[in-house]
């Protein structure tokens, strides 16, 4: 059965399934490496926990690293009250909103080849374009500060108190909607010059991997407390 026709068949279209690339969505170099779907995009954003949030403040161009999470198709930022970038935002309704560009990327290997202009990278990144807008309805704040803590650590929320109003009033969170969103890809090894495969170069991929040490209990804990699942599964 091809794509279309599984597509028909669970109620689901290709608008479902994938982004509708834009000008901005679309590379102008390497388009092979762009992918406009969902499911490798959620894939991509699931897996880590820090974005980088660019915007213009004072007509400068800012970009910031900081935490975010995913619930649906929608992105949630943590800030400060007393963040600039988060104020500017406004709720949509009072303010129109923050123009923002947001990021996440994984670097899974160097890609070493014979000639230094063919050195690369291996790695999946993804770029959401959009107007981003503070959240102000408590329901969906709660909802966020989930998202934000569980993006983490998956189930790390009902393993920790939730914030309490006056935690609430001193923390801000935008939301960005994915609407204008890309992946993009690069795997395999160097892509060297037929001329320079004789050369006596070391080539080829060193792989980049992450990964998580033993938990390191405070020293304050209470002894008869036990690891939780969530921090031991990892």
């Amino acid at each position: 059965m091809s794509a279309a026709e599984t597509s028909t068949a669970t109620g689901t279209s290709a608008r479902d399934e994938a982004y509708a690339p834009t000008d901005r969505t679309v590379p102008t170099r390497n388009r092979g490496r762009a992918s406009y779907d969902k499911a490798l995009v959620h894939a991509i954003l699931d897996e880590a926990y820090v974005c980088h949030l660019g915007f213009v403040r004072d007509g400068a161009p800012v970009v910031l690293p900081t935490l975010f999470g995913r619930v649906g198709e929608r992105l949630y930022v943590h800030g400060s009250t007393g963040s600039r970038p988060l104020r500017a935002a406004g709720d949509g309704v009072a303010a129109p909103g923050l123009p923002v560009c947001l990021t996440v990327t994984h670097l899974d290997g160097l890609v070493l080849a014979r000639s230094a202009f063919h050195h690369s990278l291996n790695y999946r990144s993804v770029v959401v374009h959009g107007t981003a807008h503070q959240v102000t309805d408590p329901e969906e704040l709660r909802v966020a500060l989930d998202a934000l803590v569980d993006q983490v650590v998956p189930g790390r929320s009902a393993e920790s108190r939730p914030a309490n109003a006056k935690e609430l009033a001193a923390t801000a969170v935008i939301r960005l909607d994915l609407d204008e969103v890309s992946a993009k890809v690069r795997s395999g090894g160097p892509n060297d010059d037929a001329e320079d495969l004789s050369l006596p170069y070391w080539a080829g991929v060193v792989p980049v991997r992450g990964g998580y040490g033993a938990p390191v209990p405070s020293d304050d804990l209470d002894p008869s407390v036990a690891l939780p699942a969530h921090l031991a599964a990892l």
